[in-house]
């Protein structure tokens, strides 16, 4: 019994891989891994370039509207005590 299950191992081990690839597969896996590589790195320079802008916008509006003031009043208060 021991005989035949060493056969049989040794008959899957010297068999051919059944699998065929394409002979040009690590070509292609490389280029589209250094295309996607790409894409991602200017996608984030992209939204780090749109952070910083979006951060300069914030600081020219509050440095021009100056939010942290009160608002003026609109009506003076009465005028008494003369």
């Amino acid at each position: 019994m021991n005989d035949r299950k060493e056969d049989e191992v040794r008959r899957m081990l010297d068999a051919p891989p059944r699998v065929q690839l394409p002979p040009d597969l690590l070509p292609r896996a490389i280029s589209r891994g250094t295309r996607s590589r790409h894409r991602a790195r200017l996608l984030r320079r992209a939204l780090w370039a749109l952070l910083t802008a979006a951060a300069v916008a914030f600081a020219v509006w509050a440095s021009v509207t100056e939010p942290w003031r009160p608002p003026p009043t609109g009506v003076t208060p009465p005028f008494e005590g003369w």
